[in-house]
């Protein structure tokens, strides 16, 4: 590779997510390109701690420590997610088999898309999974060393939450989960929630904005130094996050939609703000959302990198995969975990990205917005 650039973050105790890691008030953190892949969206603990399909040490799931660690990985981030409808009855998505777009959010039965006592039993299960993250973490890195004999970590993970829902509307819950390490927030999923509505094939749906307390958390979350994710969330929510959020924002795991009309995926206008935004988006793995029909394959994931720098620019693409969010199946043929990520750097190269470009894609983008956003309180 080409011009391969090292990119450095300042990581404060902070942002210590797990008890028991040695950062220093100002550690320095160097990243090299392809050597240290940062993957930005991930459901592996939730998939974990809902499951039991093994430890976060080692699983047969995409990820786990182990394999991170073969992949030379020094950061990731792992996301904690409860679905609402787990906690109420009247919540409703079309089912995969019946529609040719998956997922899709249908109006509640009730028409309010919020439910306080449902809400408040999400959020505890969401802070029993962090907790249980925190413990598997935890339970690795004394693993690492003790069989290293010196005082490491496997890698620096940072904890997300998916399904802003889980806040009921209490804005104190946003310091309570940046107090237990979470550093990300995806604001809604599938459902309407009490910050706003979700990605739709319904044009109605698609309109909305944040709701009132949606702004509210996104102000409060720029204050704090939380990083906003607008994955999932409804074009009109989107375009609300870009003009109240202060800071960078990202979209965690979501591709081009001119290259698979989905609505899950992001416009070439949206892309162009967010580049002009100074955030990211991650690009999703998932096959439904890289292509129109049948199992994707790697060129189908180059095709969508290019296409996003070409609209959004290089600083503004991301490695989101969204592994362990669906099943092996549904990702391209080529790929199986997250050790096979070389077979995309080679085919990024061969489709004439330079070796900074990659790095940029590979760890560098996302870096830049945890420095703009995490260290601003």
């Amino acid at each position: 590779m080409d011009g391969i650039v090292q990119n450095e973050l300042f990581i404060g105790t902070e942002l210590g997510i797990v008890s028991g890691f040695e950062l220093s008030v100002l550690h320095m953190v160097i990243f090299h390109a392809h050597e240290s892949s940062i993957i930005v969206h991930c459901d592996t603990v939730s998939e974990i701690y809902k499951n039991r399909k093994g430890t976060l040490m080692k699983n047969t799931l995409c990820v786990d420590m182990e394999r991170l660690e073969r992949a030379g990985a020094q950061m990731q981030f792992f996301a904690c997610f409860v679905n609402l409808k787990d906690y109420r009855t009247d919540l409703r998505y079309a089912d995969e088999k019946k529609t040719k777009n998956p997922g899709i959010y249908i109006q509640n039965a009730d028409g309010t898309g919020e439910d306080k006592e449902s809400e408040d039993r999400a959020y505890k299960a969401v802070r029993r999974m962090i907790s249980y993250a925190k413990e598997e973490i935890d339970r690795c890195n004394q693993a690492d060393r003790k069989i290293k004999q010196q005082n490491t970590c496997f890698l620096n993970p940072v904890l997300t939450v998916e399904e802003g829902g889980v806040l009921g509307g209490k804005t104190e819950r946003i310091d309570e989960l940046y107090e237990e390490g979470v550093r990300l927030m995806t604001l809604t999923w599938n459902y309407e929630n009490c910050i706003g509505s979700p990605n739709s094939a319904n044009r109605k749906v698609m309109r909305k904005g944040l709701k009132p307390f949606g702004i509210e958390t996104v102000r409060r979350m720029n204050e704090l130094g939380m990083i906003v994710d607008v994955s999932h969330l409804s074009d009109g929510g989107f375009y609300d996050c870009v003009k109240y959020s202060e800071f960078p924002i990202v979209a965690s795991h979501s591709n081009a939609r001119s290259l698979c009309l989905h609505p899950r995926n992001l416009t070439d206008e949206m892309l162009r703000l967010l580049g002009n935004k100074g955030g990211v988006a991650g690009v999703n793995f998932y096959s439904a959302f890289l292509r129109k029909e049948g199992r994707a394959e790697i060129s189908d994931i180059v095709k969508h990198i290019l296409y996003m720098i070409d609209k959004a620019g290089e600083d503004a693409v991301a490695l989101g995969t969204d592994f362990d969010g669906f099943s092996k199946e549904a990702l391209p043929g080529e790929i199986r975990d997250v050790e096979d990520m070389w077979k995309l750097w080679e085919r990024l190269e061969r489709a004439g990205l330079t070796g900074r470009q990659i790095e940029k894609f590979a760890s560098g983008n996302i870096l830049r917005v945890m420095n703009d956003v995490l260290r601003k309180k």
